[in-house]
């Protein structure tokens, strides 16, 4: 058991859980996992009327806090609560929050369990840099690429690259923190346009499919691992999961386990990759060091990583799983492959088919239907976010 003043309430036979981020779609699955076990499951998010997994009947309360982005806000909203309301655990999911939770961890641990990285481990994994110059370092490979310091020297090496480039902030995701560059004064023009907080790194374009490995870690040991491959994506140019697949693959095994181990990581975690189709190698993307959007095939595969990391977390380990069904699929018909088929409508013949095919898996649940009556509302969400730009909102890489 983990060694703190509080008498969990899972021993008497019930967990009280608080997620935040329950605006994500993977909350969803999420609060689903958690509460068909028979757990009280509180979702929370700063987001209230978008927070789809506030609808479901699995959620037993709902909670609005401060922007993380406030961090001494959030925080002191976030000890309060956990204090006040005596949750076992405190779960939370996206990349918004989950530094700063790792951050001011030890406020929390009075109260509650936190299961993720402490904050030197965390800080790398966050960093688009830090990560790639980590698997360097392991010798795991990666796309080439530079760590400019300023605009002189993008001006000055622009010239010598071969197009397309993909252009990557150190944070964000999406439209706003990837860019496809086809050329030496479209690169230069995108740093003379956009001010940066932090210089983005440059990196040749991976001709390639979507891998990836995800995990959860005990203080540096795996307990449940995972694989799979994405076979349609959104945005097309590469992107979240629209349609993937439940695969067992050796080497991404041992390349996703080696970055993860020398982060001494502990918590969920994806390690992401691109299989080169030119060298027939993985290469490392990042880390996101989190849950992730494709949970839910993870779940259906046989993998319950909300439910094993809450376990962990009160009872302080595990029995290990390390074994899955494999060639499972899972697609996300709203909005995600929506939206893909606006982009490229010549693939209406396999979104069509695709209803056919009796190894994909669903999100709908007949016994939780509200959240995902209310997902295509999500579409809209993203024509904001991208302006509009359906297609490529991420530019359009040369070869594509």
């Amino acid at each position: 058991m983990i060694d703190r003043e509080v008498d969990f309430n899972i021993v008497k036979g019930h967990m009280k859980v608080l997620i935040t981020d329950g605006d994500t779609q993977h909350a969803i699955a999420v609060v689903r996992s958690l509460g068909r076990r028979g757990i009280e499951v509180t979702s929370a998010s700063h987001r209230g009327f978008m927070a789809l997994s506030f609808y479901s009947k699995y959620c037993s309360k709902r909670i609005r806090y401060p922007s993380p982005s406030n961090k001494s806000e959030f925080i002191e909203f976030m000890v309060n609560t956990v204090k006040n309301e005596h949750y076992d655990v405190l779960l939370p999911l996206r990349s918004m929050t989950i530094p700063v939770i790792s951050e001011y961890k030890e406020k929390f641990l009075p109260y509650t369990a936190v299961p993720v990285a402490d904050y030197e481990s965390m800080k790398i994994a966050s960093d688009k840099k830090e990560s790639l110059k980590l698997a360097q370092k392991l010798n795991v490979p990666v796309p080439q690429t530079i760590f400019p310091k300023d605009i002189k020297e993008i001006q000055d090496k622009a010239g010598s690259f071969t197009y397309p480039v993909v252009v990557k902030a150190s944070f964000g995701a999406g439209s706003r923190g990837v860019w496809y560059i086809n050329s030496a004064e479209e690169l230069v023009n995108l740093f003379k346009r956009k001010k940066f907080d932090d210089t983005p790194m440059i990196q040749e374009y991976i001709p390639g499919e979507g891998y990836g490995f995800f995990a959860l870690f005990n203080h540096g040991e795996p307990r449940a691992i995972f694989m799979h491959h994405r076979l349609r994506e959104y945005p097309i140019t590469g992107g979240p999961s629209v349609l993937c697949e439940s695969i067992y693959d050796d080497k991404l095994k041992e390349l996703g386990l080696r970055v993860l181990k020398a982060l001494n990581w502990h918590g969920v975690a994806m390690v992401e990759f691109k299989h080169d189709k030119r060298d027939n190698l993985y290469k490392l993307m990042e880390i996101n060091p989190k849950f992730w959007g494709s949970l839910p095939l993870a779940i259906v595969s046989g993998v319950d990583f909300p439910y094993l990391t809450c376990k962990m977390a009160v009872e302080g380990d595990i029995e290990p799983v390390f074994s899955y069904k494999i060639g499972v699929k899972f697609r996300w018909l709203f909005p995600l492959d929506v939206l893909h088929l606006m982009a490229k409508p010549s693939s209406i013949g396999r979104f069509m088919g695709d209803f056919l095919d009796k190894s994909i898996k669903y999100s709908f649940a007949l016994d939780d239907p509200l959240p995902n009556l209310l997902e295509p509302m999500l579409i809209f969400g993203h024509l904001v976010i991208n302006r509009g730009r359906i297609k490529y909102p991420q530019g359009k890489p040369r070869f594509v």
